[in-house]
């Protein structure tokens, strides 16, 4: 009978050092873990001349605007948006010394418009395509 007795009071102990040990470990690796996590994202750059001089008298920017009722405008001209990388070539014909372009949104624009646009101007050869708000 006692020894029935000591080991039900040898049961009632547990010892929870284990467990704790296992959980500062899995605190640290997840701790660890996202420090190394990088989101992904958009890289943007705002346009216009990044020093105080003022701006030469030849445009080097390609601006395109996307209105608040999805219209694409590229010199003044409405275009669609299948015919973006063409007039792009055709501004290039024009004006060989573009360096960049910039593309301008209004607030309501869909963005499924811009992101169409930003391809078609990186697929014309553009590394430089800025957005502009407004």
């Amino acid at each position: 009978m006692r020894r029935r007795q000591r080991l039900l009071d040898e049961e009632d102990d547990i010892n929870m050092t284990p467990m704790l040990d296992i959980v500062f470990i899995m605190l640290i690796f997840f701790i660890v873990t996202a420090s190394f996590v990088r989101e992904s994202g958009l890289e943007l750059q705002s346009p216009g001349p990044k020093s105080d001089t003022p701006p030469s008298g030849e445009n080097k920017t390609l601006l395109i605007v996307i209105d608040e009722n999805d219209r694409i405008w590229v010199e003044n001209r409405i275009i669609d948006v299948r015919a973006v990388r063409a007039n792009i070539a055709r501004a290039i014909a024009k004006n060989s010394s573009l360096s960049s372009v910039v593309i301008q949104t209004a607030g309501e624009s869909r963005n499924e418009l811009l992101v169409k646009v930003m391809d078609a101007a990186r697929l014309s050869g553009f590394a430089n395509v800025s957005i502009l708000e407004g």
